[in-house]
């Protein structure tokens, strides 16, 4: 099971923390992604990150703003958005894969498990 905890309202130029908890799985052996999608637009990977945790990769759209991170000894990730801007609203998704997972990843890559998603929108 994948949930996503921490979306709300911001104002424009805030900063977000989104968390991820997976259950079920070997938290270790599973990588994870994170994606949202905006009403009317398609979905869109933000970045993923290895099972391991050292390995990383963030979209061109958001490098210079968001980052994500993994604990492993905590079963948890996070999706850390800053200077949040108006067109970052979206429902924002958490999802899993077990390794290995190809770094970067192609746009339609496969993740096993997804979490129900979580709103974020920023207020101009």
């Amino acid at each position: 099971q994948v949930i996503e905890y921490g979306g709300g309202v911001v104002q424009a130029g805030a900063s977000l923390s989104l968390s991820c908890t997976v259950s079920g799985v070997n938290f270790r052996a599973y990588g994870m992604g994170w994606f949202r999608q905006a009403p009317g637009r398609e979905r869109e990977m933000l970045g993923v990150i290895g099972g391991s945790a050292r390995t990383t990769w963030i979209a061109d759209s958001v490098k210079d703003r968001f980052r994500i991170t993994k604990y492993n000894d905590r079963q948890v990730g996070y999706l850390l958005m800053n200077s949040l801007k108006p067109e970052d609203t979206a429902t924002y998704y958490c999802a899993a894969t077990p390794e290995p997972l190809i770094m970067p990843p192609p746009p339609n890559y496969n993740f096993d498990y997804w979490g129900q998603g979580t709103q974020v929108t920023v207020s101009s």
